[in-house]
């Protein structure tokens, strides 16, 4: 709206300078990237992105299998396991040696992460694997595809507008000190004869 008053207010104004109707225009056009281009730009990527990661989401589910593991003892703590001060998050997870069946129907052994505050011989939990058994991450849900899809979206939007007020500030800023070093030789070339009779006679 700024940009809007500027214009009008400085259509007809005998004062107006070229540089103030550019610097109206300059934010006019900025303000209109701002509303239309960005958000477009948002829905782009956050439709692109949806797209992606829900043919992750299917990929992942055909992929990837739970299993029944059985705790075989409690595995040591190695230097890559959190430190328990500062793992909140992990607490009720519990890194122990197990056995479990593979889709292939291959017997599989190792270590792994269990859900149980205190596992003991003999209990049950469940991992997934992939097709040979290996252990792998939880497959990626719909609702948390779809989360990163609009946050992919919503950090589109927020950057364009970014670059185009940015750019907009840089260009005025160029156009400010250009101003002023117009002055400052105009000054110059006036300066030595301010003041005195007969100047410019």
């Amino acid at each position: 709206m700024r940009a809007i008053r500027g214009l009008w207010r400085w259509r007809y104004n005998p004062l107006r300078r070229t540089t103030d109707l550019t610097e109206a225009w300059l934010a006019l056009g900025a303000l209109l990237l701002i509303l239309v281009a960005a958000p477009l730009a948002g829905l782009l990527v956050g439709g692109l992105a949806e797209d992606a990661l829900q043919q992750s989401v299917l990929e992942q589910r055909e992929n990837r299998h739970p299993v029944v593991a059985t705790v075989v003892g409690r595995a040591d703590r190695t230097p890559l396991d959190p430190d328990p001060e500062t793992a909140t998050g992990r607490d009720s997870h519990s890194r122990v040696l197990a056995h479990w069946t593979a889709p292939d129907g291959t017997a599989q052994r190792g270590t792994a992460m269990a859900a149980l505050e205190s596992p003991r011989r003999g209990d049950h939990f469940t991992v997934w694997t992939d097709e040979r058994g290996r252990i792998v991450g939880r497959p990626l849900d719909t609702a948390t595809a779809a989360t990163h899809a609009v946050l992919a979206g919503f950090g589109t939007a927020a950057a364009c507008a970014g670059i185009v007020e940015g750019t907009r500030r840089l260009v005025v800023w160029r156009m400010v000190r250009r101003r002023y070093d117009h002055w400052d030789q105009a000054w110059s070339r006036a300066g030595p004869d301010w003041g005195r009779t007969g100047t410019g006679s």
